[in-house]
């Protein structure tokens, strides 16, 4: 079930609630009791992993597997910063 979120127009106070597709969009703020809740529309972070999506059924050569391309690398600010203990 995707989350939505929502602003009080009387209050300004924001807060996400869990719901179906299909259901009514809530009209009462939890916070006043004002009916004046605005369901706000954002951008969804989600990322589609394993096998029969895109990334892996359409893309060839070197843009294949992308999510795999990163192992092994070591990032910034993780660990002694320079192998010198011993971690990598």
């Amino acid at each position: 079930m995707p989350f939505y979120e929502y602003r009080c127009g009387a209050c300004e106070h924001e807060f996400e609630a869990m719901q179906k597709m299909s259901d009514a969009p809530l009209k009462e703020c939890p916070e006043c009791g004002k009916l004046e809740l605005v369901k706000l529309i954002s951008a969804s972070g989600f990322r589609l992993k394993g096998g029969g999506w895109y990334e892996t059924d359409f893309k060839s050569g070197k843009k294949k597997n992308l999510a795999e391309s990163g192992k092994g690398k070591s990032s910034s600010g993780s660990g002694c910063g320079g192998g010198k203990c011993g971690c990598g």
